[in-house]
């Protein structure tokens, strides 16, 4: 997870629980987007163990 500016995102807020499937992962950030982004998350990467799937992908609430 990474701040607003690309950096690191806060301790606090830069944890996940880990989970079984790709869709398990992106149902979570898509229930809990706004509090991350609240906590001072600006990005989000998926991984799977140290591979990029995607990322990083903006929590900016849309315009």
């Amino acid at each position: 997870m990474e701040d607003g500016t690309g950096g690191p995102a806060p301790a606090e807020a830069a944890s996940s629980p880990d989970f079984p499937a790709q869709a398990d992962a992106e149902t979570w950030i898509g229930e809990v987007w706004p509090e991350l982004h609240e906590a001072g998350v600006g990005a989000v990467t998926l991984l799977e163990g140290d591979r990029e799937v995607y990322g990083p992908m903006s929590l900016e609430p849309p315009d």
